[in-house]
């Protein structure tokens, strides 16, 4: 979101200095756009003296740049941003980004505790769960956007069905997103396995791997759980793939198996590409859905659950290319990255009023 949104600024009134906590590609390619950005090493937040150490360093970074507005973009940044904007002592409105539905963690807690004159919130779904902490902040809504891709011809579909040897009167059902157990991959994998033993001719595809190593034995979890369920030949893994889209692009269906998402950038990027989506009616896939209309929503992401969605859509063709085109038509209207930045960067320029 945030890489989307620095791309499509444009001719903006806004010009950002992007702080990063550590070097890496995002802060070179960020800096390759002719954006200013800086570098400070946080290390990690168990270390008191690299907290403070951090906190004074971006405290002399906002009063070197005297921005108007601190966007921190997560809680775990506000706990730097906010004191240091407090040590600063220059005025700026401040603000930070709740990218999940908050869940009675400390650093949800703490983050909230620190001073802000407004949370952003990915889905009316996640504000309405952090507007029920206390101290009470104002929030706002602006949902994530993405770059519109053309839809693949089946020329492509069949060429990436190639690679992955799955022939081509079999339905792939796909699953995309970082291997953990919050994303519900297991549950994905018992669905699949309830669909074959009924004699479905289905495909498993699970797109991604173990970004970030957060979850490190999840994926040998899931291998397990293949083996016991003697899915070997019925599934795909791609790993960590650096274009996602290449292979949801080859899917029949993707399966949201999420039941606390506060977004799901994954299922507008399959309904942009003509995927037909089936997800959780709850959190934010519930406002991205038209459940019947633009995609299909469950009660909730249990086995049973996502295998009857795809009862229903597995033999319907007609419906499946229903879905997907209104599925399109939504994302177009409602998820592009144009209209994100325009929201975003008019609730930036409310909060840099506020600023004093």
């Amino acid at each position: 979101m945030a890489w989307t949104f620095l791309r499509n600024l444009g001719s903006s009134e806004i010009e950002p200095c992007v702080v990063f906590f550590e070097k890496g590609p995002f802060e070179r390619e960020v800096r390759g756009m002719g954006l200013a950005t800086e570098v400070i090493h946080a290390g990690r937040l168990r270390q008191p003296h690299r907290v403070a150490r951090t906190v004074s360093a971006l405290a002399r970074t906002i009063r070197g740049h005297r921005p108007r507005v601190l966007l921190n973009w997560s809680k775990k940044t506000h706990l730097y941003g906010a004191p240091a904007a407090k040590l600063a002592r220059t005025g700026c409105a401040v603000a930070w980004w709740q990218h999940g539905i908050p869940k009675n963690h400390w650093m949800d807690r703490l983050a909230t505790a620190l001073p802000a004159d407004a949370i952003g919130c990915s889905s009316h779904a996640t504000a309405r769960v952090q507007q029920r902490m206390r101290p009470r902040r104002a929030t706002f809504v602006v949902y994530p956007g993405m770059d519109l891709p053309p839809v693949p011809g089946l020329a492509d579909r069949d060429r990436i069905r190639q690679q992955l040897n799955v022939a081509r009167d079999r339905a792939v059902v796909g699953v995309m997103g970082r291997l953990q157990p919050s994303k519900g991959q297991h549950r994905f994998l018992e669905a699949l396995s309830l669909l074959l033993k009924e004699g479905h001719n289905v495909h498993g595809l699970m797109i991604g791997g173990d970004a970030y190593e957060l979850s490190p034995h999840y994926l040998a979890y899931l291998q397990g759980l293949i083996a016991e369920l003697d899915l070997g030949r019925n599934v795909t893994m791609t790993g960590q793939v650096d274009n996602p889209l290449t292979y949801l692009a080859a899917t029949d269906v993707l399966i949201s198996p999420t039941e606390d998402e506060s977004f799901g950038i994954g299922i507008v990027e399959a309904m942009a590409l003509g995927v037909p989506v089936v997800a959780c009616n709850r959190g934010g896939p519930a406002e991205i859905v038209q459940d019947g209309r633009s995609g299909l929503l469950t009660a909730d992401a249990q086995p049973a659950s996502i295998a009857a969605a795809l009862r229903r859509l597995l033999p319907d063709r007609d419906l499946r290319l229903e879905l997907a085109a209104a599925g399109r038509k939504r994302a177009v209207e409602c998820f592009g990255a144009e209209r994100m930045t325009h929201e975003l960067e008019g609730a930036l320029l409310c909060l840099a009023d506020v600023g004093r």
